[in-house]
């Protein structure tokens, strides 16, 4: 498993998700469940996940360090502030809030397991590596960091 750690982009891992989970509604039609507003929950969730996500890039060009996912090696500084100060992963975090979007959408039972399939995949292959690297490159300030503010939010 380790060969795919900091491997797969994480936006391709969440086009992945998302098409596995249009495949599972269109394989079983009959588990769609009619939700009211799916719409306007959906495309809500998804408007959510895009901001987020794009503060998190905003906020890394801000402070002109890389927001390349594969190479968290090439940080030049530490962001904590802004977006930063409630996740440590707003565009993840923004991913994922799509993906529950897409669920909604799709109004599919089994649709509902790409996002914790993202989740887990992302946490092993990217989040798990990006840290043990910011830690030997941050040292304590990132140690203090990451008892400071959540993951996710």
């Amino acid at each position: 498993m380790r060969a795919l750690e900091l491997k797969i982009p994480p936006l391709l891992l969440a086009g992945l998700c998302a098409a596995a989970m249009y495949g599972m509604a269109a394989a079983l039609p009959q588990w769609v469940w009619p939700l009211p507003m799916k719409a306007w929950l959906a495309g809500l969730s998804m408007v959510a996940g895009l901001a987020v996500a794009a503060l998190g890039v905003l906020t890394f060009r801000h402070y002109r360090t890389t927001a390349n996912p594969l190479q968290p090696q090439a940080s030049t500084q530490l962001v904590t502030s802004g977006i930063f100060g409630y996740s440590r992963n707003p565009m993840y975090l923004g991913m994922a809030l799509c993906l529950i979007g897409w669920a909604l959408w799709l109004g599919h039972l089994l649709a509902w397991l790409g996002v914790p399939l993202f989740i887990a995949c992302l946490q092993r292959l990217q989040i798990e590596p990006e840290e043990r690297i910011l830690l030997r490159k941050f040292g304590q300030t990132y140690a203090d960091y990451l008892e400071q503010v959540r993951r996710w939010c």
